[in-house]
């Protein structure tokens, strides 16, 4: 299995909900905020997705026994 992809996948997850945590905290412009936050959780989830259609596709390929990736 690839690792880094893992601890890459582990990292995002900590920054997306970091950053939900810190635009969640800010008073002001609910609208703004509920925007921002939107778009953000989008794009988060379309990195997030790429990365576990990646690792499947590793585990994928090491069991088939194909470890090189053509791109």
């Amino acid at each position: 299995m690839d690792w880094v992809k893992i601890v890459y996948s582990f990292i995002l997850l900590v920054c997306g909900i970091l950053i939900f945590v810190s635009l969640s905290s800010r008073k002001g412009d609910e609208r703004k905020k509920f925007i921002s936050t939107k778009a953000q959780s989008y794009a988060f989830v379309v990195v997030i997705g790429m990365l576990i259609l990646e690792v499947v596709e590793s585990i994928y390929r090491t069991f088939q026994g194909k470890n090189t990736v053509i791109k």
